[in-house]
């Protein structure tokens, strides 16, 4: 597997669709920075938000999750209690390669305010809007900013294709919208 450049990733995005929409370059304007880097793309997060809260005391079940767990926030910027999560989705739907696999790295910019953004690897052959755990490491409120970039993808492409493709086990976050909740 390689690491694929710039040029690659607006050549897949161009031809393919494989982000959209896509950015050709990096934007800053006063905002955290999102676009195509030089190995990658920074991704923004869309303003619609489920935070996390204590407000119920469930427990957080991914095979009975209980919506009670969070609050819905559809706003341009969004707090997340100390010491908690939200769920929220890309901007961007992505339509992954057969023989390539992304995998999400948090911003530097939030980084060193103490969140962290997870996300699991974007498979070969998956498509839809990504859903992200952004984590409030710190015991203060922290706030993100819906529309702006919060994590940037890397791009590895195989020189095989694999023998079975996320599609081709009719995954169960396949072409999902909106921000997914856990699935069994």
């Amino acid at each position: 597997m390689t690491i694929k450049s710039d040029r690659w990733i607006r050549r897949m995005c161009e031809e393919e669709g494989m982000i959209e929409p896509f950015e050709p370059r990096q934007v800053r304007d006063g905002t955290i920075s999102y676009g195509l880097s030089s190995y990658g793309y920074d991704i923004r997060v869309a303003a619609e938000f489920k935070v996390f809260t204590n407000v119920y005391n469930v427990i957080v079940d991914p095979k009975g999750f209980d919506e009670r767990s969070f609050v819905d926030v559809h706003q341009s910027e969004c707090v997340i209690p100390p010491n908690s999560f939200a769920l929220a989705r890309t901007e961007e739907y992505f339509r992954m390669p057969r023989n390539v696999l992304a995998i999400c790295v948090g911003k530097s910019t939030y980084a060193r305010c103490g969140i962290v953004v997870n996300v699991t690897p974007l498979e070969p052959s998956w498509e839809g809007y990504l859903t992200l755990e952004i984590s409030n490491t710190t015991p203060l409120p922290a706030k993100i900013y819906g529309g702006e970039g919060i994590a940037q993808l890397l791009f590895f492409e195989s020189d095989e294709e694999p023998e079975t493709a996320y599609s081709d086990r009719k995954g169960k976050y396949q072409k999902q919208v909106g921000v997914t909740l856990p699935r069994l």
